[in-house]
């Protein structure tokens, strides 16, 4: 069965779905966007997941494209067609079409709205999470309203292939001040010798992540310390454990970086918790 895409009210094949070449999310970067998880054919933190797209809609000043009950039909419905028990729904708006000119349309536009949907393999994340995964570092060069999860995202492609080169599965970036931000497309963490569970802060310089915020409710129930802080480079080498969480990898240990083994080289039993605990916290769609 062909994959099928919403694009701006059309349910068509995916590999015809197409927006205009004057579309500002093409031109300019224009836009914002989300990602879902899907576990057996449901949405996993959905409310969380709109509500932070409302937030960036409203930091760029877009319009939400559709009443949020509406687009809640669409993700469902895009789910439904694509036949995606595990995996992840896209969801990207952008200020809409409009002649190229860098200031907003001074004639109101559509806001344009993308929906696709495709099956991700539960069992091979679950292998690479009993493997655990290597990171490398690199120079945070983003811009600094990181907290929009806009789709303006070229440094965060140039770290992972720089990842990619190095033989590792996600890049870290790295602050002027050679502290650990996030990673190209996660939230970075580590667990002290002391057995306390440290991320830095959302309110500085980086995205507040939907599974990042489970996370840190699943870690509060299992009474587990806790800081919101930053923390360099060798701390994070010197650590227990390290891990990183996003929506398409849960929480995902992290066993080597730049090349150092972290620990004893090997996941270790607090990101494994978190990772089994994580959807009994989470919330379920219907």
């Amino acid at each position: 069965m062909s994959r099928i895409a919403y694009v701006n009210g059309r349910y068509v094949p995916h590999a015809h779905a197409m927006v205009h070449v004057e579309d500002r999310g093409y031109q300019f970067a224009d836009g914002v966007y989300e990602v879902c998880e899907v576990r057996d054919g449901k949405l996993v933190d959905e409310r969380r997941h709109m509500e932070r797209l409302q937030r960036s809609l409203s930091e760029l000043r877009i319009a939400m494209p559709m009443a949020t009950n509406s687009l809640r039909v669409v993700l469902r419905e895009v789910v439904r067609q694509n036949l995606v028990g595990d995996g992840l729904v896209y969801v990207q708006v952008t200020r809409g079409v409009a002649r190229r000119d860098h200031a907003f349309p001074t004639t109101p536009v559509k806001p344009a709205l993308v929906v696709t949907a495709r099956n991700v393999s539960r069992a091979k994340s679950d292998a690479q999470a009993e493997a655990g995964i290597s990171v490398v570092t690199v120079p945070d060069n983003r811009w600094k309203r990181v907290d929009i999860k806009t789709v303006g995202l070229l440094p965060n492609v140039l770290a992972r292939q720089t990842a990619r080169d190095r033989g590792a599965r996600e890049a870290w970036f790295v602050d002027r001040e050679g502290f650990i931000t996030e990673g190209a497309s996660s939230n970075a963490w580590i667990v002290t010798a002391a057995g306390t569970l440290v991320t830095r802060s959302a309110n500085s310089g980086i995205l507040r992540g939907i599974t990042r915020t489970v996370t840190l409710e699943a870690a509060g129930i299992a009474k587990l310390a806790v800081e919101e802080r930053p923390f360099t480079v060798a701390e994070a080498m010197a650590a227990k454990e390290a891990f990183l969480t996003a929506a398409t990898q849960i929480v995902m240990p992290v066993i080597e970086i730049d090349g150092k083994k972290i620990g004893d080289g090997r996941p270790g039993p607090v990101a494994l918790a978190l990772r089994a605990r994580f959807h009994d916290k989470a919330e379920i769609g219907d």
